[in-house]
Parts: C-alpha cells; sequence; structure tokens
C-alpha cells in the first residue's frame, strides 16, 4: 500500500523536526559553554531527569499490559503519560546542560568502560527513538492503527531501553561521584 501525500509530508516533517532537536542538543553538549558550569542553581535537575526517566519507563509497560489486555483507552492514556514525563525530560535535560554542560565519569572507575558503552546505546538509541516516538504517535493519533502497530513493536523496546539506560547512567554518574 502507498502512502498518501499527507502522511509522506507528515513524517518528513518529523524527520526534520528530530534531526533539528538532535542537532540542537549534540550543539548544546558538546559545543556551547555552560552557562555557569560551577553553579549550584537547580543541581536536582539530573535527579529530576532520572526520575522522569523511571516514570516513563513505568508508564511505558504499563500501556503495554493495558494493550496486551485491549484496555485500548487505558494504553492512549498511559502512552501520553509516557510521552508527557519523556517531554518533560527533554526540557529539564535542555535546560540542565544549558547550566552546567556535560558530566564526566572518572576515568579511573573499573567500570568506565561499562559506563561509556551503557551511555553510546542510550545515546545513539535516543536518536532513534525521537522519530519513532512522534511516528508511532502520528499514526495512532490519525487512525493509521496497523501502521501504528508495525512501528509500536519497534518504538517500545527502544523508548523503553532508552528510559531505563537514563536512569542506570544518572545511578551509575552519581555513584561514582559519591
Amino acid at each position: 500500500m502507498t502512502q498518501t501525500l499527507p502522511t509522506r509530508s507528515a513524517i518528513t516533517a518529523i524527520l526534520g523536526i528530530s534531526l533539528a532537536a538532535t542537532l540542537f542538543l549534540f550543539w548544546l553538549i558538546y559545543v556551547h559553554p555552560a552557562a555557569d558550569p560551577s553553579s549550584l542553581r537547580l543541581t536536582f535537575l539530573p535527579a529530576l531527569n532520572a526520575l522522569l526517566n523511571g516514570l516513563s519507563a513505568s508508564a511505558l509497560l504499563i500501556g503495554f499490559v493495558f494493550i496486551r489486555a485491549h484496555r485500548i483507552p487505558a494504553h492512549r492514556a498511559s502512552m501520553l503519560t509516557a510521552f508527557v514525563f519523556s517531554a518533560l525530560f527533554l526540557v529539564s535535560y535542555i535546560v540542565n546542560h544549558a547550566l552546567h554542560g556535560e558530566s564526566h565519569y572518572p576515568l579511573h572507575s573499573p567500570l568506565r568502560t561499562f559506563y561509556l558503552a551503557l551511555l553510546v546505546s542510550h545515546i545513539l538509541l535516543s536518536v532513534v527513538a525521537l522519530p519513532m516516538i512522534l511516528i508511532t504517535f502520528f499514526f495512532s493519533l490519525t487512525g493509521r492503527i496497523p501502521n501504528h502497530r508495525k512501528i509500536a513493536r519497534w518504538t517500545f523496546p527502544i523508548w523503553l531501553y532508552v528510559s531505563v539506560t537514563g536512569v542506570i547512567v544518572y545511578a551509575m554518574l552519581a555513584a561514582a561521584r559519591a
């Protein structure tokens, strides 16, 4: 089946927005100097980010249980909740990095290699997850349920992995700094 022109246009727009967001985040993290890296302002943001990631993962799992039980309205509410938690995470993440810059894991930690591997997979899959999440929502909200199901099979585990590994990355970094 061929896609209609509005569907292709919407997906193209989603991909463009996702690319722009990804490029902005890379610029913010790796190029833009932190506003005040030694500041004690809003130092709770990394913990908030982990909490929001954990809440998103929880909502995703609850939504999965609901869809398996064919409870469509409850599934939809859970997935929208996961989306809101992820969107709030993104805002908090941007503010944190704009203020404090990036965090570094201790060089001589025996877990550094594991941490870096987990972080790289987390970052790469988060870049992939963003457009997939938006496209999955687009298909659902526009009633294209067969297309929604096809991509959701891939979106769900990637989104869940990114949410869970975000919490693990935070916990490892916090433990290494303690």
